[in-house]
């Protein structure tokens, strides 16, 4: 078997890239039915409380401290990027928000499988980047939710309360001991480590170098 873990935030567009790049090599490899997949959280702001309204161009601007048309560049170039993954970026569209609530969803969904984990990270990440959804707002999470099986009173005890909280900030405490000050950040066996969203080529070189039992290697951006 191969772990594969994964630290991320449904607000990184390269997360989404990245993910797409690892199922593009999984695809590939030779015995994929060995390789278990879990979601770590990770937030590249935990402090974020964007307003109603707010545009994410201009924020992004602000942010590094560049100028609004820097900041469309920005996006240009990452839908380019994406869309050379297979993915249809709207990041006109894209709503700012805290991602907190949707870390704790996505831990209720592992609760219930891995598989339920992976469905609900797939769809928060559409919500985000391509359907213009606020990863928010409750009810959002409480369609994704519902999409993939899980209970409506468990979705809503934990829409309503602070439940799984904990867990966010247990993968946040690992990654921070870890060294991972960027995502996404993916360990194979707790051992070797790739850094970004690489290309699909270098995911199936780390999958096949696992089974071969090499330890220690660390690619990096």
């Amino acid at each position: 078997m191969i772990k594969v873990e994964i630290w991320s935030d449904i607000n990184c567009p390269f997360c989404y890239i990245g993910k797409r790049h690892l199922e593009a090599a999984i695809a590939q490899y030779s015995q994929k039915q060995t390789i278990v997949i879990e979601w770590k959280s990770f937030e590249l702001d935990p402090y974020a409380s964007p307003a109603p309204g707010t545009d994410n161009a201009e924020l992004l601007a602000k942010k590094y401290g560049r100028d609004l048309e820097w900041a469309l560049q920005m996006n240009r170039e990452i839908t380019e990027l994406a869309k050379a993954s297979g993915l249809d970026f709207h990041l006109d569209k894209m709503i700012p928000s805290n991602s907190f609530d949707a870390h704790r969803m996505l831990h209720l969904a592992k609760s219930k499988s891995l598989q339920a984990q992976n469905d609900l990270k797939e769809i928060l990440l559409s919500y985000k980047f391509i359907e213009g959804k606020n990863i928010n707002s409750h009810e959002c999470l409480r369609e994704a939710a519902l999409a993939v099986g899980l209970d409506q009173e468990a979705i809503l005890a934990v829409l309503e309360s602070d439940k799984f909280g904990q867990d966010v900030r247990r993968d946040e405490d690992q990654a921070g001991a870890m060294g991972i000050t960027a995502v996404p950040h993916f360990r194979f066996n707790r051992v070797n480590v790739i850094k970004g969203a690489r290309p699909p080529e270098v995911f199936l070189k780390m999958l096949e170098d696992c089974s071969e039992f090499e330890a220690g290697k660390i690619i990096e951006f």
